[in-house]
């Protein structure tokens, strides 16, 4: 991981552009008042968007088990689900 200030930043965008999609770098950009932002790869960003849904997902599914163990659940015959369907 990288940091560096917006002037160096942004008189050597391409390099720091390359470091990030090909070398797999992270690039911290740091501004005045704390208001710094992230460079990464597409590819890089993609992965961490991935598990953040996997992990919400996953915690949906901890909840919905939590849910069973505690018995908040609703009984339905195949029946009454297939005519929820056919409605």
């Amino acid at each position: 991981m990288l940091a560096i200030n917006y002037s160096t930043f942004r008189s050597k965008l391409k390099d720091y552009c390359d470091k990030a999609t090909d070398e797999n770098e992270t690039v911290i950009v740091t501004r005045k008042d704390e208001k710094n932002v992230v460079i990464m790869s597409l590819v890089k960003y993609n992965e961490i968007m991935r598990t953040a849904k996997n992990t919400a997902y996953l915690d949906m599914i901890d909840r919905s088990i939590e849910q069973v163990r505690q018995g908040n659940v609703v009984v339905k015959s195949l029946a009454e689900l297939e005519a929820l369907v056919d409605e």
